[in-house]
C-alpha cells in the first residue's frame, strides 16, 4: 500500500534564499510524525507546500495519489491544514466561520450541522460559538483553527503548532484528540515542544537549513542522546573512591559527581557507546558493599539531541541576530 504522503527531492527558494533544500520522506497511515527543527528551517514552508498553499519550486509532494501541483483541487480535498497563527476572520463567529468551511468543503444541509456540531464539542468550542472571533482568546482562536483543519474528517491532517497557545490542560485534551484520529490518518505536526514528540508522535525528522537531518522514532532519536542509558544513583559508601572505581568498568564513559550530603553521594554515570550499564554498576556495588539509595536508568534527552543536530543552524540565527 502507498504512502499517504510521498515526498521527493522537495525544493522550495524564495530569490536567492533556499528555505527547502531537497528534502524527501513519506508518512504512511497510522503514524503521527513530528516536524522539527529551529525558527527559519524551513517546518512552515514544507507544511505549506505539501497543502497547496505554496507551489514548489522542485520535486513532488503527492497527498493520497494526488500531486498537489498537477491536481491541487484533489489532494487539497483529502488535507486538513492548521496553518500557523490559526488565521480567520476576525468579525466572524466560529459558528459562522465553521458553516462557511463546511460549505467550502461541500458539507451541506444535516451532514454540515452534524459536523460543526462535532467539532465543536470535541474541541470545546461550544460556549464562545456566537462570540466574534477577534474577542477571543488565543487558545480560542487556536481552537477554532484546529476545529475547521478537522471538520470534513480528512485521511491527512497537516498541523502546524497545533497547541500554542492554550494551557496544560487544553494541551493535554488536543494530544489526546491526536491520539485519537491516529489510527485512521496521516498526521504532520510541527511543533517545538519536545514533550509532545514523546507523548503523540511515532516518528519524528529534524529539519536544519532546509535539509532533514534525522528521521526515526523518538526512541531512536533518545538513543542518540549522551545521557541514554545513563545510570543516576544515590550511594552510601563510606570512604569509597567512587568516580575511580565506577570507571574502572568497561562498560563507562565517565561519571559526574551531582552532590553529597553527609554520607550519601548523589551521581551520574555516563554509558559507553550507549551500552546498558546498569547491571555491572549493581554487581559493583554488591561485591563492595555500597548501599544504593537510589537508582534511575535514562532514556535520554530530546533537546540534547536537538540542540547537537541543529546546532549550526542556531549559530547561524544568532548571527543574524547580532549582525542585522
Amino acid at each position: 500500500m502507498a504512502a499517504m504522503i510521498e515526498i521527493t527531492d522537495l525544493r522550495k527558494r524564495f530569490g536567492p534564499i533556499v528555505a527547502v533544500d531537497g528534502i524527501t520522506f513519506t508518512v504512511d497511515k497510522g503514524e503521527v510524525l513530528g516536524f522539527l527543527g529551529p525558527n527559519g528551517a524551513g517546518k512552515s514552508t514544507t507544511m505549506k507546500v505539501i497543502s497547496g498553499f505554496l507551489p514548489p519550486t522542485g520535486g513532488t509532494a503527492i497527498v493520497c495519489g494526488h500531486d498537489v501541483t498537477t491536481a491541487p483541487l484533489a489532494a487539497k480535498k483529502v488535507i486538513g491544514y492548521l496553518p500557523e497563527g490559526a488565521p480567520g476572520y476576525p468579525d466572524m463567529t466560529p459558528s459562522a466561520f465553521l458553516r462557511f468551511i463546511a460549505q467550502a468543503r461541500g458539507l451541506r444541509g444535516a451532514e454540515r450541522r452534524r459536523r460543526i456540531a462535532h467539532v465543536a464539542e470535541i474541541v470545546h468550542l461550544e460556549g464562545v460559538m456566537r462570540q466574534p472571533i477577534d474577542t477571543l482568546s488565543k487558545g480560542y482562536r487556536r481552537r477554532v483553527g484546529l476545529a475547521q483543519a478537522i471538520l470534513h474528517d480528512p485521511d491527512v491532517l497537516i498541523l502546524d503548532e497545533p497547541t500554542d497557545g492554550l494551557d496544560p490542560n487544553q494541551k493535554h485534551e488536543v494530544r489526546a484528540l491526536i491520539g485519537e484520529m491516529a489510527g485512521r490518518k496521516a498526521i504532520v505536526l510541527s511543533t517545538h515542544i519536545l514533550e509532545e514528540v514523546e507523548a503523540v508522535c511515532s516518528r519524528a525528522v529534524v529539519i536544519s537549513r532546509g535539509k532533514i537531518v534525522a528521521d526515526g522514532t523518538p526512541a531512536d532519536l533518545q538513543a542518540r542522546s549522551r545521557y541514554h542509558n545513563a545510570v543516576q544513583l544515590s550511594i552510601k559508601a563510606d570512604g569509597a573512591d567512587l568516580d575511580r572505581e565506577l570507571n574502572g568498568l568497561e562498560g563507562v564513559d565517565s561519571v559526574e559527581t551531582l552532590d553529597g550530603t553527609g554520607d550519601l553521594t548523589r551521581l551520574r554515570v555516563f554509558a559507553r557507546d550507549g551500552r546498558s550499564i546498569v547491571g555491572e554498576i549493581s554487581r559493583l556495588a554488591r561485591s563492595r558493599g555500597w548501599e544504593i539509595d537510589e537508582l534511575h536508568v535514562e532514556e535520554g534527552r530530546l533537546d540534547e539531541v536537538f540542540r547537537s543536530i541543529t546546532e549550526g543552524d542556531l549559530t547561524q540565527h544568532a548571527k543574524r541576530d547580532t549582525n542585522p
